[in-house]
């Protein structure tokens, strides 16, 4: 699993994380030496505590990307292999079909129950009034 970081496309990632994380480093010592000057302000040495914020964060996502690669590459092993098994149906079909992705939550909620004027009068006005604006917005359609 180790080796697929050593792939062309990762080594170019890896580069570009160290050269990004070594840059915020520079950059707050310029702005921590700034600040410290005749000419330096509170916003340099705001600036000088920020960067290694941004260098951490960079380091994080890093990371986050080497995690979620290595997720992928788990995932997309498991279904594979139990798919062809459950079947009969070949590896080579197996391994061309993609994993459904269940969804946790439905993509249109369920209507609200509806509210009787005696409930909640205010409540029960304001559904019937965007009602008869769905309505005119249909007859419009």
């Amino acid at each position: 699993m180790l080796r697929s970081l050593l792939t062309p496309r990762w080594l170019l990632l890896h580069a570009l994380f160290v050269v990004a994380t070594i840059a915020t480093g520079f950059l707050a010592v310029w702005q921590w030496d700034r600040a410290h000057e005749a000419g330096g302000s509170f916003q340099n040495l705001g600036y000088a505590l920020q960067w290694p914020l941004f260098g951490a964060f960079t380091i994080f996502l890093w990371i986050k990307l080497i995690r979620m690669d290595f997720a992928q590459q788990r995932g997309e092993a498991e279904p594979a292999t139990s798919a062809g098994a459950e079947d009969g149906s070949s590896t080579a079909e197996a391994v061309s079909e993609k994993p459904e992705r269940r969804r946790s939550r439905p993509l249109v909620p369920p209507p609200a129950p509806p509210v009787d004027s005696d409930e909640d009068p205010e409540l029960a006005e304001y559904n019937r009034y965007l009602a008869g604006l769905d309505q005119s917005d249909q007859r419009t359609s």
